[in-house]
């Protein structure tokens, strides 16, 4: 396993893109940056598509992105909304293909479990435990920023075994393998 890479997260949308880019050196990570790409101005899907496209592109480019981490789309009761947001994911992950990345991909509830240790969590408190994780000085302006950052951070708990050599699936996880690390205020 690789120890020095840098992990971009994705937060595939039709509307709003959100990425976060982190670099993990050792068994420590740091925030490089994150946002979004806004495709509201384009009534055209397959323009929209392009933008995704074109834009993960630079985003592996500029940061010499190791490995790219997607979030899943989930079901949901809209099939047109459904397949739209499945060709976004589609296209970003042919971005990564077509620079050679490796692909991975997690449902949301995994992610939210990764990063809160609760699989129900709101995207609030997702972006309020990235704050807290990776020292974030300031607040994202929209939450599909952060969620594409807990993309990657999820990628990086789920594959990177700790100082002492253990996976932890989640922090309900860590916890329970090391409950005096627990500080109760």
């Amino acid at each position: 396993m690789k120890t020095d890479r840098i992990i971009l997260g994705i937060d595939p949308g039709t509307n709003i893109m959100g990425y976060g880019l982190i670099h993990q050196k050792g068994n420590k990570i740091e925030l490089i940056t994150m946002g979004v790409l806004k495709l509201g101005g384009y009534s055209n899907h397959p323009m929209k598509l392009q933008k995704i496209f074109e834009r993960t592109l630079a985003l592996i480019d500029e940061y010499k992105a190791d490995e790219m981490s997607l979030e899943a789309p989930f079901f949901g009761k809209n099939v047109q909304s459904m397949l739209k947001l499945g060709r976004a994911q589609g296209v970003a992950m042919a971005a990564g293909l077509y620079r050679n990345i490796p692909i991975f991909e997690y449902a949301p509830r995994k992610i939210k479990m990764a990063i809160t240790g609760k699989g129900t969590s709101s995207k609030e408190q997702v972006a309020a435990m990235l704050t807290n994780l990776l020292k974030i000085q300031e607040q994202a302006e929209y939450l599909d920023a952060t969620d594409g950052l807990a993309a990657a951070v999820c990628h990086y708990l789920q594959n990177n075994p700790t100082a002492d050599g253990e996976n932890y699936s989640g922090w309900k996880s860590f916890l329970t393998k090391n409950p005096k690390r627990l500080k109760i205020y």
